[in-house]
């Protein structure tokens, strides 16, 4: 393994707690960690032999493990079969020409250094005494007491400029300190207890590995076969990498003759040669992602579970490719019972409905509740997150779910694309995935953004014209619509993209106090009134806005629906309000803070009398309102699901009322419409006015409940 020194792990007992030493390297290790020291100057020499034979075990060739100053229990690790790479000493340490010596050239010796004349005694050691230079402290800390005073980022910048060495800093080293060291020159940082102390090592490790690679694509490995239609498999899995911000490679495990209208033939090369294409590319390359696609049979499926239980790779979805479009099963027994065995060591699961249903060997659920149940048995069962896609459905909105064991951990949704050119999809948005994760996104933005994608793609797949069957997605319509090819980007394209934009304002939402009480029934009254007494001013300020939209409309069209929205919020909403209110108390209440803030913003905005900046302030009331119904409408949340016994289900089944959804579609097209036709810049300032104003319906759902909602 090659001397990798971005992120250096030194480890410690008393940071490391109960769980112990071993424990947090593995999740280290398992999150990226390539090199790791174990330091322990409290423990016996036999207690260091011990720890560095139970530490080489654990990390099982993945790391390089060096000790810090025992050069004899290094020896003896190495008599009783550990594999120790190499120790790092410090100046009243042993001598770096012995440890050379005994450990032979091939390892790797570490010198802490911090002074000119510690640089002054390498330059006259022979060439090839010492690897690398520990340098620091960078900051105070208190895992080493005695340290010498601090550099600082300057001092060390100072030091390296200096040093015939890499050089790792050391000494109070924080997730901020990351770039600014990596740009002063260093070869890595060296952490303890950042990780060792942290709750999650595996996450901490990778936040480290983020921050140190900074900007540089994700390396994504697509494991599947090869369509030589360009549609599917290996060849849609590197552009979809390509078009999501990765470097994409691929290890084949099937030959296939195919086009857009079937597989011919399939051919499978040995086993053997799917490890040795495996192992080349994990010698070279440090792999951020594995995609695994299509896995012809058991011996292939072991074969790659043999790697991965190896390797770790940090992230890993699995696209389980097991029913054909036709309903035939493509797996035996034997390779479903491997695939089964195989999920354990993926992050994420992405069948459909009847792959999920193979995958837990129970019949194909008919409707969309049932297959978020079997998705989250299925979860619980394998530990691993299932993405359940709803395509397979007949509805006009298509479903897809993020599902834990306890269910949802967020859905998503959106109307159907009407189209031939479906082939691929299922490789396409799983690659996508796994190269989002592997950019730093969590798994539901990941999610939002790879669907986001994925459903422009397919949007302006028909532009292709490629085969005569089904068709493939146009993986780069992004890119060719954004970056010059095309004169502006689609609708369908913008939707999407504000909608992902959104996902942390949208799960902010659902996260919050009141709308869990709401959708379980157990909101306090005087809180529903406070909300209801604040939505009624601020929709008799929203109708006279949206009256200003119709009066700038540019279309008739466009202006009779501003105009019945304007209606509406008057005529239908507010009629509401009054049921709870009382018509005499509807308006008494004084704004609150949020309340002002938001028709300032409203108002602001139709005062410059720009049309397209103005309807993209009004949409979020349309489109989150409209989302936020529909999935209480549909249980999402646990409660409501359209009971009429609900203490609040007059005021939810506003929301989730079919005629509303269509009056948000036609919003949306509006809006989105008006945005690929505007310029650059009225687009940026039009998306700006939008997201402010999702940010503050976020506002307007967490003032009734202030106390509950800050401790989020």
């Amino acid at each position: 393994m090659s001397l990798d020194l971005s992120l250096y792990l030194v480890t410690d007992a008393a940071l490391s707690g109960p769980r112990g030493v071993a424990a947090v390297v593995a999740e280290a290790v398992a999150g990226g960690a390539r090199i790791v020291q174990l330091r322990d100057k409290n423990a016996t020499e036999a207690e260091i032999v011990d720890q560095l034979v139970e530490l080489s075990a654990v990390i099982a060739g993945r790391a390089l493990l060096v000790v810090d100053d025992r050069l004899d229990a290094a020896l003896e690790a190495r008599r009783r079969g550990a594999r120790v790479d190499g120790v790092h000493l410090g100046q009243s340490d042993a001598s770096v020409l012995d440890a050379r010596a005994a450990l032979g050239p091939d390892a790797i010796v570490g010198l802490t250094a911090n002074r000119s004349e510690h640089l002054d005694a390498v330059r006259a050691l022979p060439a090839g005494t010492v690897d690398y230079l520990g340098v620091g402290v960078v900051h105070p800390t208190t895992t080493k007491p005695d340290h010498p005073p601090a550099l600082g980022i300057e001092g060390f910048a100072a030091f390296v400029a200096q040093s015939p060495l890499p050089c790792v800093a050391i000494g109070g080293v924080g997730l901020d300190d990351v770039a600014p060291l990596r740009d002063a020159g260093a070869a890595g940082v060296a952490v303890v207890s950042a990780i060792c102390a942290a709750d999650d090592p595996r996450s901490a490790t990778r936040a480290f590995l983020r921050a140190w690679h900074g900007t540089r694509p994700p390396r994504v490995l697509s494991i599947a076969g090869s369509d030589p239609s360009g549609g599917a498999g290996i060849q849609a899995d590197l552009k979809s990498i390509a078009a999501n911000g990765g470097y994409g490679m691929a290890a084949i495990t099937a030959l296939t003759a195919q086009n857009t209208r079937g597989v011919r033939d399939v051919h499978v090369p040995p086993a053997e040669f799917l490890r040795e294409q495996l192992d080349a590319l994990a010698d070279d390359v440090d792999i951020d992602a594995v995609k695994i696609g299509m896995l012809a049979d058991a011996e292939i499926i072991r074969t790659v579970g043999d790697w991965l239980d190896r390797v770790r790779p940090e992230t890993v979805v699995v696209d389980p490719v097991m029913v054909a479009t036709s309903g035939d099963r493509l797996l035996d027994t034997a390779a479903e019972d491997a695939l089964r065995d195989l999920l354990p060591l993926a992050d994420v699961v992405t069948p459909n409905l009847p792959e999920l249903a193979a995958l837990a060997r129970e019949q194909p659920a008919q409707n969309w509740g049932s297959a978020q149940e079997q998705a989250a048995r299925l979860s619980e069962r394998y530990g691993v997150l299932v993405l359940v896609k709803g395509g397979h459905l007949d509805s006009a909105e298509v479903p897809d779910a993020l599902v834990g064991p306890d269910g949802a951990l967020a859905a998503f949704s959106g109307p159907r694309i009407v189209t031939v050119n479906t082939h691929g999809t299922g490789c396409s948005l799983s690659s996508a995935l796994a190269t989002r994760r592997a950019r730093g996104a969590d798994w539901a933005t990941a999610v939002a953004e790879a669907r986001a994608w994925l459903r422009e793609s397919i949007a302006a797949a028909s532009g292709l014209d490629v085969g005569r069957g089904h068709g493939p997605v146009s993986h780069f319509a992004g890119l060719w619509t954004r970056g010059g090819l095309d004169t502006a980007p689609t609708a369908a394209g913008i939707a999407d993209e504000w909608w992902q934009r959104i996902t942390g304002i949208r799960r902010g939402i659902d996260d919050l106090p009141f709308i869990r009480a709401l959708a379980d029934g157990t909101l306090p009254r005087d809180a529903f009134v406070f909300y209801l007494a604040q939505d009624a001013l601020y929709l008799r300020e929203y109708a006279r806005v949206l009256a200003a939209a119709a009066s700038l409309a540019p279309t008739s069209a466009e202006q009779a629906f501003w105009a019945q929205g304007a209606q509406g919020a008057i005529a239908g909403e507010l009629e509401l309000h009054e049921s709870w209110l009382s018509a005499e108390r509807t308006f008494a209440a004084d704004p609150g803070p949020v309340t002002n803030a938001y028709l300032d913003h409203l108002r602001s905005v139709a005062f410059g009398g720009d049309y397209a900046e103005l309807v993209a302030a009004v949409l979020p009331c349309y489109w989150l309102y409209a989302d936020l119904g529909e999935r209480l409408g549909a249980g999402v949340f646990g409660a409501y699901a359209l009971d009429p016994a609900h203490p609040y289900a007059s005021w939810l089944s506003t929301y989730a009322d079919p005629g509303f959804a269509e009056a948000n579609r036609r919003a949306i097209a509006i809006v989105t419409s008006a945005a690929a036709d505007a310029a650059p810049e009225t687009r940026a300032r039009m998306y700006a006015a939008f997201e402010r104003a999702a940010q503050l319906e976020l506002d307007f759902f967490a003032a009734p409940l202030p106390e509950a909602a800050a401790v989020l």
